[in-house]
Parts: C-alpha cells; structure tokens; sequence
C-alpha cells in the first residue's frame, strides 16, 4: 500500500494546508498572549495594588467594592 516515506510526505503536505489555514490566527492569538503576559509581568515589578475582580468587573484600586450606581433601575 504505502511505504513510510509516503505517509511522511502526506503528513507534511496536510501540516502544511492547516498551517496556511490557522497560521494567521495562531501567531494573533500568541501576540495577543504576549502582550497580555508582559503588561502583568510590569504591573506586578511595579508592586501596586492590584484590581480586585467582582462578578465579573475590575474595580481599579482606590474604589471601594459595593459603591455601584443604580442608573434609575430598581
């Protein structure tokens, strides 16, 4: 059927059309982590407070938790 240098030779060709496909979103979302890691890494080299996370919302530091405005809903 086929001998192992085929296989291997399919298998590159396949690595290669999913890599044209998914190429670009891959190295987007690498970047994207990157710069997410780095600013972190800055922030906590600074040593500044951190922003506490409530249900889903980031507080900066110096405002107090539960001091949330009702925009005239009840």
């Amino acid at each position: 059927m086929f001998g192992l240098s085929e296989l291997a030779i399919i298998l590159i060709v396949v690595i290669a059309v999913i890599a044209v496909k998914k190429g670009p979103e891959l190295v987007r979302t690498a970047a994207k982590s990157a710069r997410i890691l780095k600013a972190e890494a800055r922030a906590a080299k600074a040593g500044g407070p951190e922003p506490q996370v409530i249900q889903g919302e980031v507080l900066r530091p110096g405002t107090a938790a539960g001091t949330e405005q009702n925009h005239g809903t009840r």
